[in-house]
């Protein structure tokens, strides 16, 4: 049974990807910012009874607190980490110099640095002890085609991801350390939800093919796959689920 760190777990992606995941009889981990205090709030998506750790990754040693309580937790060994815990915040091209940033700050640590970290240490983890590990990266097709203006920064992160997943992948699949990434379009989330009103709502899926935005299990199924089905030759993949609307 695989033990897996999956970060941003309370809600969304995160959410579906842990129903997912313990269907398919895998020990998962969970991470949110405020871990099982953040349950007394009503929250949409929100699995009850699912316990999660709490690290708020807009502090820099929380990633390293999280990654040493999940080892504890998991007895000393976790097998795949999935990096999916995501801030998705506007903010316009004419804010002040200090709120444009302190939002890029803010996105790209949790987005990026704190992924970064956590894959450090789940590298190190399986370097050290001889054994095999995945990661699962979700990032966006904002990596890949940019995003709206107020959104620099969100691009920026995910792009970054993926440069840190390809590097992953290319350094360690000798060593039986595999990477993977997910890109998601527009998916039926809270945060998604928002950024769908600020932008027109329904107006903004004619630049959909499919006509729809994704689902999260739709996503949860492909980082179950990446996470305890894909052979080995597919590291280094990125899998885009985003409906059409960005196509290589």
């Amino acid at each position: 049974m695989p033990t897996v760190l999956l970060t941003g777990s309370s809600r969304g992606i995160g959410a579906a990807t842990r129903e997912m995941l313990e269907a398919r009889g895998a020990r998962v981990i969970g991470h949110s910012t405020r871990g099982d205090d953040a349950r007394d709030g009503a929250r949409d998506g929100a699995r009850d009874g699912a316990s999660e750790i709490a690290a708020d990754f807009l502090d820099p040693p929380a990633p390293q607190m999280l990654w040493e309580e999940a080892l504890d937790t998991a007895g000393g060994e976790i097998d795949v980490l999935v990096n999916n815990a995501g801030l998705f915040r506007g903010v316009p091209l004419d804010a002040s110099d200090i709120e444009w940033l302190d939002a890029w700050e803010d996105t790209l640590r949790i987005n990026l640095t704190a992924a970064a970290q956590l894959s450090r240490f789940a590298v190190r983890h399986w370097q050290e002890t001889g054994r095999p590990g995945r990661i699962v990266h979700v990032a966006s097709r904002a990596g890949h085609r940019g995003d709206s203006p107020q959104h620099w920064h969100y691009a920026a992160a995910k792009g970054g991801m993926l440069a840190l997943h390809k590097t992953i992948a290319r350094g360690y699949a000798s060593e039986d350390i595999l990477s993977f990434a997910v890109t998601p379009g527009f998916t039926d989330t809270a945060m998604a939800g928002d950024y769908l009103a600020s932008r027109g709502g329904p107006g903004l899926l004619a630049d959909i093919p499919l006509g729809r935005v994704a689902e999260p299990e739709e996503m949860a199924a492909i980082i179950a796959f990446c996470a305890l089905d894909a052979p080995a030759s597919m590291t280094g993949a990125t899998i885009d689920a985003n409906g059409a609307s960005y196509v290589r």
